[in-house]
């Protein structure tokens, strides 16, 4: 195990601190364990399958989940979707998934059902330190729409790449620019929940209510009455009583139009 700095360690033990390994492969889940303890993790639970590993995340509440590919009961994929579009607390922990079978189908495939980073193996203590230090030290965005619940994927397994051109890319925009390109995905976002809302409900109201905290958190920022009011309207359609999408069509199209944003539009 390599030296890392104490300050970093400090850094890093609110995520570490509470670990989930999901591997059938025992030698793997121990050399795993055997890093991680050395990053200071306290509790390291290790479940072979996808079934086991949801349970113990509900149960423990890991602040990092590990995860191999494939193996008997196991889809990193699936478990990764399985937690994001859950209800525990801890839905939104990093994921970093660990394989060899890294082709750029798999690659894609992590991406796209949640995962934060993807690691091939064999991997070395220094290549394992950086995926952890990068989900924990540089959080990225949350996305929750429909058809994608999860970070950021524009910024998927930065902690492969390095240099000038690489942390430009990663710079996030600022202002303006940011309120703007914030404003823009919560509006598209919605628009896909209204029009995906008939192949998955519950997901599509949660993906409302955050597209709405997030309207409503610019509106009072910038100073928008008309956005606050029309947000206003959103949330006193979904407290009235359980979400429809023939409840949430007008308030959802209100924004729109105020937005210029179709409603078959698709986000996520």
């Amino acid at each position: 195990m390599f030296a890392v700095d104490r300050r970093v360690l400090a850094k890093l033990e609110p995520v570490v601190k509470r670990v989930l390994i999901v591997d059938p492969n025992p030698h793997a889940a121990r050399l795993l364990t055997d890093i991680m303890k050395g990053l200071g993790a306290r509790d390291i639970v290790v479940q072979p399958d996808e079934k086991r590993a949801l349970t113990a995340a509900a149960e423990m509440e890991p602040g990092i989940v590990f995860t191999e590919r494939t193996g008997e009961g196991l889809d990193g994929e699936s478990l990764a979707r399985a937690l994001r579009r859950s209800d525990m607390n801890c839905r939104r922990a990093p994921i970093i998934m660990i394989t060899a079978d890294a082709t750029a189908r798999t690659i894609l495939g992590a991406r796209d059902s949640g995962i934060h980073e993807f690691l091939r193996k064999p991997f070395t203590s220094a290549d394992l330190f950086k995926r952890v230090e990068n989900v924990a030290l540089k959080p990225r965005d949350w996305v929750e729409a429909v058809g994608y619940v999860g970070p950021d994927r524009r910024r998927f397994n930065s902690g492969e790449f390095s240099g000038p051109g690489k942390r430009q890319a990663d710079r996030p925009a600022s202002g303006a620019a940011a309120q703007a390109a914030a404003k823009d995905q919560a509006m598209r976002i919605l628009a896909a929940a209204l029009d995906q809302f008939d192949s998955d409900p519950m997901q599509a109201v949660r993906a409302v209510r955050e597209q709405a905290a997030t309207l409503k958190a610019l509106a009072m920022t910038v100073s928008d009455s008309r956005l606050a009011v029309a947000v206003g309207a959103l949330e006193v359609s979904m407290a009235s009583g359980p979400p429809t999408k023939a409840t949430l069509a007008a308030p959802i199209g209100t924004l729109l139009a105020m937005h210029q944003i179709e409603p078959v539009a698709r986000a996520g």
